[in-house]
């Protein structure tokens, strides 16, 4: 296309030994996704371990900010979801100035909508979080300072996640794959650094605080997170930038084009669905959250949503490493339908289920074999790691069923098919989970019944993408 380089991956997805260029393509991005979900878990370890009247509230405030901060990126991604459909599509037709064009028009949006975002958390932080929130106290002040940090920076999380996804789609891996792990290292440094200033930090992060005292960084704690958060995106923005630009060619004499309504509206188009979706899907967890506190906590007795808090973080390992396969999936589909080899595209997302299912698997025996261990390193109150436990130990063994419904799911998103696949969850939440467990509510005493519910959701949603992707009539979607 531009390069020798580009020529090679693009000949590699198009001709290459497809089980090998699939394992080859997507095995960092798993990896990648996988290690992403550790370090967001040693950033909670870190807040959790500065002074207990602080901890607290804090945790409290990231639990509160994130839903509210994952709206903007639910908006954000759709839009790289759909930039990425149609960049795979047309860089396997060889359509390089629809490439281009494409490229440049979905930045446009991406940028106005996280100036818009940002814009709104900084002015609205106070009353969404105490007037529609309703959180009180400590919590609610650090909700705020955290809020307007995290949010007025959204820009930076919005166009890493584009940038990432455009090179993903036009056939590299390797590179955005360094520069998430390269930006989540360094939010490693900066939060210890920002976190806990010259002062107490514990053992392990004893080289924090002479560096910190050293470059005159204050103790920020948890608006320091958020600051640290910000700051490491930033930093890795600029060579990512510049790369893209050297590798693909992408922006150069193409932002400066008037705006193309057409090319908005088949972006739009696509990412509405795929942003509804991920709604769709965060409200099911909201769901089983609700019901877990409505009807098995009491106000002196908490264990049940404390578990299933800590369980549903330990679950995201195997939902981001399905979400990287997935991604693998959705580059060799879209840019095989693009170059007309329909069959070759539908095969890409079967191995790719393929390869995810031997990570759940391993994923699934060290939950089930190693959990009591796992879950004691967040909490060890014994009512907790019982009840994680019991969900880990009858949830985990269908993990397969999980990554073959996100694997596919993701596959058939690269035919620009995210109508479709809004549709599928929508159907699998409101007609099988929604109705499953409020019946396992109602008639169990332990919530033991609600996580076999949600075991069997899982095995609906691999045997209805699986159904849907064997017939492939989601093929050829976009002009």
């Amino acid at each position: 296309m531009t390069s020798g380089r580009v020529d090679r991956a693009t000949c590699r997805i198009l001709e290459g030994p497809l089980a090998w260029e699939i394992a080859r393509f997507g095995a960092p991005l798993a990896l990648a996704m996988g290690l992403q979900v550790t370090f967001n878990l040693v950033d909670a370890y870190l807040i959790a371990r500065l002074s207990p009247e602080v901890a607290g509230p804090a945790l409290g405030a990231i639990g509160i900010c994130d839903q509210i901060a994952a709206l903007g990126t639910i908006l954000s991604y759709g839009i790289s979801i759909a930039t990425a459909a149609l960049l795979s599509q047309y860089q396997g037709r060889g359509d390089t100035q629809a490439v281009r064009k494409v490229a440049a028009q979905s930045m446009w949006l991406v940028l106005g909508l996280s100036g818009l975002f940002g814009l709104a958390g900084w002015l609205w932080a106070e009353p969404v979080i105490v007037d529609v929130v309703g959180a009180k106290g400590a919590v609610a002040t650090m909700s705020i300072q955290y809020l307007r940090v995290i949010v007025g920076g959204s820009f930076s999380i919005f166009l890493l996640l584009q940038l990432t996804s455009m090179q993903r789609a036009l056939g590299s891996s390797k590179t955005p794959v360094m520069i998430l792990l390269g930006s989540n290292a360094l939010n490693l440094v900066l939060a210890v650094l920002f976190c806990y200033g010259p002062g107490e930090a514990p053992e392990i992060f004893s080289w924090g605080p002479p560096i910190a005292k050293a470059l005159h960084i204050p103790r920020m704690e948890l608006v320091g997170a958020a600051w640290a958060t910000i700051g490491a995106r930033v930093v890795f923005l600029i060579p990512l930038i510049f790369l893209i630009e050297r590798r693909f060619h992408l922006f150069r004499g193409h932002l400066s084009l008037p705006r193309d309504t057409r090319v908005l509206r088949s972006i739009t188009r696509i990412a509405w669905p795929a942003s509804t979706q991920f709604v769709v899907r965060i409200t099911a967890m909201l769901l089983t959250h609700s019901l877990v506190a409505r009807a098995f906590t009491t106000a002196e007795d908490q264990h049940a949503s404390t578990a299933l808090g800590i369980v549903f973080r330990l679950e995201t390992l195997a939902l981001f490493i399905a979400m990287g396969w997935g991604s693998a999936a959705q580059t060799f589909l879209g840019q095989n339908e693009g170059a007309g080899q329909h069959r070759r595209a539908l095969d890409s997302g079967w191995y790719a289920t393929a390869y995810n299912a031997v990570a759940m698997a391993g994923l699934a025996v060290l939950f089930y074999l190693a959990g009591d261990a796992i879950v004691r390193f967040f909490d060890s109150d014994s009512a907790v790691v019982d009840m994680a436990v019991q969900y880990l130990r009858v949830v985990s063994p269908f993990y397969l069923a999980l990554g073959v419904g996100i694997v596919l799911g993701n596959a058939i998103t690269g035919a620009g098919a995210t109508r479709l696949t809004l549709t599928i969850d929508s159907l699998v939440v409101l007609l099988v989970q929604l109705p499953l467990s409020l019946w396992a509510v109602h008639h169990a005493q332990t919530p033991e019944r609600l996580w076999a519910v949600l075991a069997g959701v899982h095995v609906a949603f691999a045997c209805v993408y699986g159904f849907v992707y064997r017939k492939g009539h989601f093929l050829r979607r976009l002009a």
